[in-house]
């Protein structure tokens, strides 16, 4: 008897902010149960943007032929929820590497010229071969952002690793199975990336019908936190070697909250470092460097050359060095 194929995106509809299954064909009559999902459970990236397609087409050929396989890459895609295959993002890497040379290119010879040309400097010998390190560059930077991205995801789940604890270990104090725990955690968007990463593993199990513990073996694979890694593993070797999940759990939500404390002591202390050190060297060196180039200017005359540098303190010196405190103060505070 013949199979008929059906196709799988066919039983799925968007209602709002969900995804659910919805019945085709000869199952219409006799369906399995409605599941739903949050909207963006299922992989929509089959279609590439316009100018990562117009990448492909233009260097899939050569990427195909050439044939490596960067398994780096391919893992920091993954952590980073780049939906796009390693592939396909080398082809944007070069496209991007080849617009940048070109317009470098036209920038420092047009800059080459003005030198040469207009101010009769030698400057040109040293811009000109700057073009040729432009696309270097730039595929340094662009095969590096899928790197910097996943960091960036794995410092977000490390901050909400402590309340999210929380939350699992209040459903397990309720008996909740741990697949529902996961589903309920793939509804919170006040864990941020801790939800996405839930979301995935409920994809697996909802919708590709993978275990519960395969489904969390794959999660802590593609889990950018090494946090969460611990922890979706631990979920794992507790299941597989008969142990409870309710004392597990209970016991990771004490541990991170206990280094989220301690985290936060060392965030003090080096706040308090830092104020510290603003003063000394913002606020009080600063001022007893202007008074001593004054009184120097008025003793030894050379009134020139002083005004010179005060005015590289007053006009430099102290607005870098203002705007570089904040900006690491900021970024402590974000972390």
């Amino acid at each position: 008897m013949a199979h008929e194929t059906v196709d799988v995106f066919q039983k799925l509809e968007t209602k709002q902010q969900h995804l659910r299954t919805k019945r085709a064909g000869a199952e219409a009559m006799h369906g399995p149960h409605v599941v739903m999902l949050r909207k963006g459970s299922v992989p929509n990236y089959i279609k590439l943007p316009s100018f990562e397609a117009f990448a492909w087409r233009l260097f899939g050929n050569y990427v195909t032929r050439k044939g490596v396989h960067d398994e780096v890459l391919e893992e920091n895609l993954v952590k980073a929820h780049m939906k796009i295959r390693p592939e396909e993002y080398m082809a944007y890497v070069y496209t991007s590497a080849l617009i940048a040379g070109i317009a470098g290119t036209i920038g420092t010879v047009v800059a080459g010229l003005v030198f040469y040309l207009l101010l009769h400097n030698i400057m040109f010998l040293f811009i000109m071969p700057l073009g040729v390190l432009i696309p270097f560059l730039a595929i340094f930077v662009l095969k590096g952002s899928p790197g910097s991205k996943a960091k960036a995801r794995a410092r977000k789940i490390d901050r909400r690793i402590t309340s999210a604890m929380s939350f699992i270990s209040a459903m397990a104090s309720a008996n909740v199975p741990v697949d529902v725990i996961f589903k309920e955690l793939a509804r919170q968007p006040v864990y941020g990336e801790i939800m996405n990463e839930a979301e995935w593993i409920t994809r697996d199990t909802e919708l590709l019908g993978v275990d519960i513990l395969t489904a969390i073996k794959r999660g802590s694979l593609r889990s950018p936190s090494v946090k969460f890694q611990d922890f979706l593993q631990g979920v794992v070797t507790t299941s597989t070697s008969g142990g409870q999940l309710k004392p597990f759990f209970l016991t990771k939500a004490e541990q991170f909250e206990r280094e989220d404390k301690l985290a936060m002591r060392s965030t003090m202390e080096t706040l308090a470092m830092l104020a510290e050190s603003f003063v000394t060297v913002v606020v009080a060196f600063p001022l007893f460097l202007v008074v001593i180039l004054s009184i120097m200017a008025i003793i030894g005359g050379s009134s020139g050359q002083t005004s010179m540098i005060l005015w590289l303190v007053t006009g430099l010196m102290l607005p870098i060095s203002q705007f570089g405190f904040i900006f690491v103060i900021w970024n402590i505070g974000q972390e």
